[in-house]
C-alpha cells in the first residue's frame, strides 16, 4: 500500500473514532479494553497522534517519550482529540516523501513517512473499533487488503522486537492464514527468542490460526476470537495471553 492510502484510511478512521466516542460519551466503558473508558481511549490515541506528528514535522531522528495525556474530559476532550487527529493527518499529507524521522519497528516499508502513516492508520483503526464497541451497533468494516497489511505489521514488526513475550521453551511453528485473500499466509517460528515471521507457507506447523482477513486482524489484536484454530490449541492460548503490546 502507498503512503497516501494509509493517510486516507487514517483520516477516515480518526473521524469515525471521534464520532463513535461522541455518541458513546466519555464515561462509557470500552468492552474491548476492559480497563478503559472512552476518555482513556481518547487521551491515549490523541497523545499518540501528537507524538507521531512531531517526529515527521520536526524531523526528529531519535526516540522521545510521549507527552503526558491531558486531564480534559467531555466536549473539551473530544475537541482536543479531533485537533490531534487533524494535526497528524495534515502533517503526514504535507510532508515530503523523503522526510527524515525516527521509526521503531523492523517491518519493511519504503520510508519513515510511510512507516508513520501505516502505523497510525492501524493504531487508529484498532482504537476506532474499540470506540465503536463502546457505542454499540455494527462496527465499520475493515478492508481485507488493509487487514492483511496489519497482520503483516503485527507479526513482522511488533513481534520481531525484543519486547515480544510470545515465546516457547521448545521451538514451535505457528501458521497464520487469511482465508479470503490469495497468498496471505505467514509462518511464525516460536522459541525462547522473539518470534520470527516470514510470508508464505514453509514446512509443517504445530498450529494454524485462520479466518477472513478482517476477523484475523482483529483476532490477532485480541479484539475478537480468532475465527479458526487447528492443531495445538495451546499456541492460540499462548498468543491470547502474551501478545499484548507493551
Amino acid at each position: 500500500m502507498e503512503t497516501a492510502e494509509f493517510v486516507d484510511i487514517l483520516r477516515r478512521e480518526g473521524a469515525l473514532l471521534a464520532d463513535a466516542a461522541q455518541t458513546a460519551g466519555t464515561e462509557a466503558k470500552v468492552p474491548t479494553c476492559p480497563d478503559w473508558q472512552i476518555r482513556d481511549l481518547l487521551r491515549h490515541t490523541g497523545a499518540v497522534h501528537r507524538w507521531a506528528a512531531r517526529f515527521v514535522a520536526e524531523g526528529i531522528t531519535g526516540p522521545r517519550p510521549i507527552d503526558d495525556e491531558p486531564e480534559l474530559d467531555g466536549a473539551e476532550l473530544l475537541g482536543w482529540y479531533r485537533e490531534s487527529h487533524r494535526r497528524l493527518t495534515d502533517t503526514l499529507a504535507g510532508a515530503p516523501a523523503d522526510a527524515p524521522a525516527w521509526t521503531f519497528l523492523p517491518a519493511p516499508v519504503a520510508s519513515p513517512l510511510t512507516f508513520w502513516a501505516r502505523r497510525q492508520a492501524h493504531e487508529t483503526t484498532i482504537h476506532r473499533y474499540d470506540a465503536e464497541s463502546a457505542r454499540g451497533g455494527a462496527p465499520t468494516p475493515i478492508g481485507a487488503g488493509f487487514a492483511v497489511d496489519g497482520v503483516d505489521e503485527l507479526l513482522r514488526g511488533f513481534h520481531a522486537r525484543e519486547k515480544s513475550r510470545v515465546r516457547t521453551e521448545e521451538p514451535r511453528v505457528l501458521r497464520v492464514r487469511a482465508t479470503d485473500v490469495d497468498d496471505a499466509v505467514w509462518t511464525v517460528r516460536l522459541s525462547a527468542q522473539p518470534p520470527v515471521a516470514v510470508p508464505g507457507e514453509s514446512g509443517a506447523a504445530d498450529a494454524e490460526l485462520a479466518g477472513p482477513a478482517e476477523q484475523l486482524y482483529l483476532g490477532l489484536w485480541n479484539r475478537v476470537p480468532v475465527p479458526a484454530v487447528t492443531g495445538d490449541a495451546s499456541l492460540a492460548a499462548l498468543w491470547r495471553e502474551t501478545s499484548g503490546i507493551v
